[in-house]
């Protein structure tokens, strides 16, 4: 048990208080816009290289000004980072590297204190091998008790030599490692989707349900505002845990029902865990990050007695052409409104190649690309794009770092990488450590304002020409356009919340819609096109001549009006 749980500081008498001073509107997750902090790269207080709780807490301002109403934390738990943190050894304790427990309640109450809601996340799909359960499991050896809070299985073959089934991890290779028991004998095989630091939980098992809604109840009472739920799609495996009989599976992620990814079990998981949350007062929320073959699959997690939001993962992996996505706006919000729930969009986060190369790219090379593209196209069509990801009804996502219009580091040396899918023979292309280079604050310094020391992944030598401090108050810099983008969409009444979008007719390769007096055309195509002028310009990324009753819409251009 963790030193830090004596340390925790009580909870406050009533949750009202803790959570009174960010209450904007009714539901207010339906139109939030939630900033989305990778921990490690965000901000150094103590000058070790590596991004803490507190370094987090100094820039809170900042993310204030920007305009967000959220903000999202990865893993600060304790862990010994196989997987940045997605490997939880304690999950009632803050990791060193990134301090303690009285930190992080002082995070919260200065995020409340500034209007700011904050998300934690939690990882139920597996824990780390360090975890106590874990350890007491290997120790106590075949047929414990212990055992059965994970999947453990004898292996096939003549001497149990073989794994016990087909499954393969996401990160590449079997998804099983077999284990050698207390008396040295090689013995039963363990189930791990991820990486074998990452022991599978067993959900079947009551006391990893009891175990969870506790750690639901700890962080609440500390006063978080909600979780982002980590591979909410798995935790139930099909019964008998059935050969998939096909060995390149992970070719099927995302276009099938697998049986260790969404299957329906998991409902009743999320039923619970609302019953918890709802005893809380303040709208705490859930979202998932479901990876499902279809957005109508997404919308059975977002019932109305089950999560509030899932990620929007269709949306972030459709290219940049008005077509394809107008066919999944639709799809999405024709999904979302039978079950009541908001739709989300995203472009960006901590296991996908940043958006503004991947739009830099030619379409069709998927969301982790090794390439940088074409640097100035990448960041024309993020840009742009994310004004049409604001402008659609419903929560939006922010990645840090995108608002500088970073792009992805896609030439870091070998010998600083630690993705751990990198070092494994297959699976993911183990590449995610290019979005997750620590951002820049400042024009110089050894870590461009990330901190004192350095920083854990080397940032690239032009990074401090887009840093906080170089595009603050400059004219059409990235940064400027997204606080522009903030202000505008809470200051619209027809902009945030909503489940429908009227289409108006556009040009071939470009997307026009109208909600109420507001007015949004996206140019995807790769040339100017003539539009009817709809009112007054609120925003562009892009300089729009207007003559008359006709506005000239540059290539790679978004456009907000209003006849208001």
């Amino acid at each position: 048990m963790s030193q830090q749980h004596a340390a925790a500081p009580a909870p406050t008498p009533t949750t009202d208080a803790a959570v009174a001073t960010v209450t904007r509107s009714h539901d207010w997750w339906r139109d939030a816009v939630i900033y989305q902090v990778y921990p490690r790269s965000f901000a150094d207080s103590n000058g070790d290289g590596m991004g803490d709780l507190e370094g987090i807490r100094s820039r809170l301002p900042y993310l204030r000004d920007l305009g967000v109403d959220a903000v999202w934390l990865s893993p600060f738990y304790a862990s010994p980072q196989a997987d940045a943190g997605y490997d939880v050894a304690d999950y009632r304790a803050v990791d060193p590297m990134f301090g303690t427990l009285l930190d992080a309640d002082a995070l919260i109450r200065d995020a409340h204190g500034l209007g700011l809601r904050i998300i934690v996340d939690i990882v139920p799909n597996h824990s780390s091998d360090q975890h106590e359960w874990f350890k007491r499991a290997l120790a106590e050896g075949p047929g414990s008790p212990s055992r059965d809070r994970y999947h453990f299985r004898p292996g096939k073959g003549k001497n149990g030599e073989l794994p016990p089934n087909d499954w393969e991890s996401i990160f590449g290779g079997p998804a099983w490692t077999r284990v050698t028991e207390p008396d040295g004998t090689p013995g039963d095989w363990y189930l791990h989707l991820f990486a074998p630091e990452q022991p599978d939980f067993n959900w079947e098992h009551p006391a990893v349900g009891d175990e969870f809604r506790s750690i639901l109840r700890f962080w609440l009472d500390m006063g978080v505002d909600g979780f982002r739920i980590d591979v909410a799609h798995g935790m139930v495996k099909a019964e008998g845990l059935p050969d998939l009989g096909d060995h390149e599976q992970l070719k099927l992620l995302g276009n099938d029902v697998m049986p260790f990814f969404d299957q329906d079990g998991v409902h009743d998981i999320y039923r619970q865990w609302r019953l918890v949350l709802d005893e809380y007062a303040g709208e705490r929320i859930f979202v998932a990050e479901a990876w499902t073959p279809t957005v109508e699959r997404t919308a059975n997690y977002v019932r109305p007695d089950e999560l509030h939001q899932a990620f929007n993962f269709q949306y972030l992996g459709t290219h940049w052409d008005a077509e394809e996505l107008r066919v999944v706006i639709d799809r999405t919000l024709d999904s979302m409104r039978p079950v009541g729930a908001p739709a989300t969009w995203v472009l960006s986060n901590h296991d996908v190649t940043r958006h503004a190369t991947r739009f830099g790219n030619p379409a069709g090379l998927g969301t982790q690309i090794r390439e940088a593209g074409d640097r100035e196209l990448g960041l024309r069509r993020a840009r742009a794009a994310t004004l049409l990801m604001l402008a659609l009804p419903g929560s939006a996502y922010v990645y840090q770092g995108e608002e500088l219009g970073l792009p992805d580091v896609v030439d870091l040396p070998d010998e600083v990488r630690q993705d751990p899918a990198y070092f494994r023979g297959a699976g993911q292309d183990g590449f995610r450590d290019g979005c997750r280079v620590p951002i820049p604050w400042t024009r110089t310094g050894s870590s461009y304002g990330f901190g004192g020391g350095g920083s854990w992944l080397p940032q690239p030598e032009n990074w401090g020409e887009l840093s906080v401090e170089a595009q603050t108050g400059t004219a059409g810099s990235t940064l400027e356009l997204y606080r522009a983008a903030l202000a505008v969409r809470r200051e619209q009444a027809d902009l945030g919340a909503g489940e429908a979008v009227e289409w108006l007719r556009a040009p071939e390769g470009v997307l026009a819609f109208r909600r109420g007096e507001f007015v949004c055309v996206a140019n995807t195509t790769g040339r100017a096109v003539t539009m009817p002028s709809y009112g007054r310009v609120l925003l562009t990324n892009g300089e729009v001549a207007e003559t008359g009753d006709e506005a000239k819409v540059p290539a790679d251009t978004t456009v907000w009006w209003t006849r208001a």
